[in-house]
């Protein structure tokens, strides 16, 4: 399977889990995601699972310093409704890589490891999303603004064909190619940029 090599200049998110080592599906119960594990969970690379990668991969490193982040134990609020917008997109790729489960996750063993309850939804917070150390309490709240990182103006053209089924095989992979590059900008150019990804210790 090929994909973009853009894919493998994002930094790769590693972290503690320690149901992972205690049921053996890891030796050392260390586990490593890349942005193509989101995609390959959402099926598609685009802004919304581009933005709930990268949020979670800063707010973790703002929550744990040089310290590796422990899946399982961090608990995550959105300020929306799960079914509103891209919230459910997000919560996705966030439970992916944070361990954090709904009210259909993992119950835990002896009253351990426990993944139920730590995505909660339609929350009070200030931003999008905040992420919280069970451990410590420490707080990041967090949004994404990926339209500040704007698309190729034949984007929209070529959007209309392909949906209404016009586009010939060379608009659509044309499509594809520059839906991409947008992806790859917000993710390599803007990864940094405080207008696109808004990150704040609570």
């Amino acid at each position: 399977m090929s994909f973009p090599e853009f894919y493998e200049q994002v930094p790769r998110l590693r972290l503690r889990d320690p149901l992972a080592g205690l049921l053996g599906a890891s030796a050392d119960g260390i586990l490593d995601y890349g942005y193509v594990d989101a995609v390959r969970l959402a099926g598609h690379s685009c802004p919304t699972v581009a933005a709930a990668y990268w949020l979670t991969w800063r707010a973790l490193a703002l929550l744990y310093g040089t310290a590796l982040p422990v899946r399982g134990e961090i608990r995550v609020s959105f300020r929306q409704p799960r079914d509103e917008g891209v919230t459910g997109v997000t919560a996705a790729v966030v439970g992916l890589l944070t361990g954090a489960a709904g009210s259909e996750g993992f119950k835990g063993l002896g009253g351990r490891y426990a993944r139920r309850g730590l995505l909660n939804f339609a929350a009070t917070i200030p931003l999008d999303l905040r992420f919280e150390r069970l451990d410590t309490g420490a707080r990041v709240d967090a949004a994404a603004y990926p339209q500040q990182v704007p698309a190729d103006p034949a984007l929209s053209d070529l959007l209309a064909a392909v949906t209404f089924g016009t586009a010939d095989a060379a608009a659509r992979q044309r499509f594809g190619e520059i839906w991409q590059d947008r992806v790859a900008r917000l993710l390599t150019e803007h990864r940094d940029d405080p207008a696109v990804f808004d990150l704040r210790v609570a």
